[in-house]
C-alpha cells in the first residue's frame, strides 16, 4: 500500500509540474501573414477634359484646272473634352467633342480674268462617338462623326472684294480616325492620334464667269499628340492574387 501511495503522489507531482514547465517557456510565437498582392486594375469609366498639340495637312486640288495653291503642313492645337464608359469588361464606349485651332496659311486659287479666291481656314472641330479596347493602361479606339471647318473666304476681282455664292456648306462634314491612349497615373492619360475630314466639294454659283471651272473638294488630315485628365466616376479597384 505504501508503495501505491508513493506512486499515486509521484503521478500528482509530476501533473502538475509539466504545464509550470509549458508556462516557463513562453507563449507560442505570433507571425504577422504577408498581405496578398494586389494589382490595379485601370479604370476608364468617367468624365475626362484635356490639349492637344500637332499638324493638319491638305491635299492639293483644283478647279477644273485652275491653280488652286498647295495648303502645306500647319500647325493646330487645341482642346478636347469626353465621357468614356468601360464595360464587358475589356471594351470602352465613349463620345468625344474636339476643337483645334490651326496657323494661318490661305488657301488660293487664281482664275483667268483676275479672279482671285481665298480661304483661310482657322479651326477644325468635331463631335464623335469612340469605341476602344483595352488592356489595363493600353487603350486602342477607332471615331467617327461630325466635323466642322471654320473657314474665312473672299473673292476679289483686280485686288477688290466682290460678292460670291458657292454651292455646298463646306463648313460640315464627316470625320474618321483612330489613335491609342495610355494612362500612366491614376488620373492621367496621354494619346496620339490620327483623323481624316471631309467637308465635300465646292463650286462657286455666282459670279457667273467661274461656275463653268467645276469643283474642288475639301479635305484635311491631322495628327495629334495629347494629354488627358479624368474624372473617374469609380474609385480605385484593386483584385487580389
Amino acid at each position: 500500500m505504501k508503495k501505491i501511495l508513493a506512486a499515486l503522489v509521484a503521478i500528482a507531482a509530476l501533473t502538475v509540474a509539466v504545464p509550470a514547465v509549458g508556462a516557463d517557456l513562453g507563449a507560442r510565437p505570433y507571425y504577422n501573414k504577408a498581405p496578398a498582392y494586389a494589382a490595379p486594375i485601370y479604370n476608364w469609366t468617367g468624365f475626362y477634359i484635356g490639349g492637344h498639340l500637332g499638324g493638319a495637312f491638305t491635299g492639293s486640288h483644283d478647279f477644273n484646272g485652275a491653280v488652286l495653291s498647295d495648303s502645306s503642313a500647319r500647325l493646330l492645337g487645341g482642346v478636347q473634352a469626353g465621357i468614356d464608359w468601360q464595360f464587358a469588361p475589356n471594351w470602352v464606349l465613349g463620345t468625344e467633342g474636339q476643337y483645334s485651332w490651326l496657323g494661318k496659311n490661305n488657301l488660293t486659287a487664281t482664275f483667268p480674268g483676275g479672279y482671285v479666291y481665298t480661304n483661310d481656314q482657322r479651326g477644325l472641330g468635331s463631335i464623335t462617338a469612340r469605341l476602344g479596347y483595352t488592356w489595363g493602361p493600353g487603350l486602342v479606339y477607332v471615331k467617327g462623326g461630325y466635323a466642322y471647318s471654320d473657314n474665312s473666304e473672299r473673292l476679289t476681282l483686280a485686288g477688290a472684294p466682290i460678292p460670291f455664292l458657292l454651292d455646298g456648306n463646306h463648313s460640315n462634314g464627316w470625320t474618321v480616325g483612330g489613335g491609342v491612349e495610355y494612362m500612366f497615373a491614376p488620373n492621367w492619360s496621354v494619346k496620339g492620334e490620327y483623323m481624316y475630314y471631309d467637308f465635300g466639294s465646292t463650286r462657286f454659283v455666282s459670279p457667273a464667269a467661274l461656275a463653268p471651272f467645276g469643283s474642288f473638294h475639301n479635305d484635311d488630315h491631322t495628327l495629334k499628340a495629347g494629354v488627358n485628365y479624368r474624372f473617374n466616376f469609380a474609385g480605385p479597384v484593386a483584385a487580389r492574387y
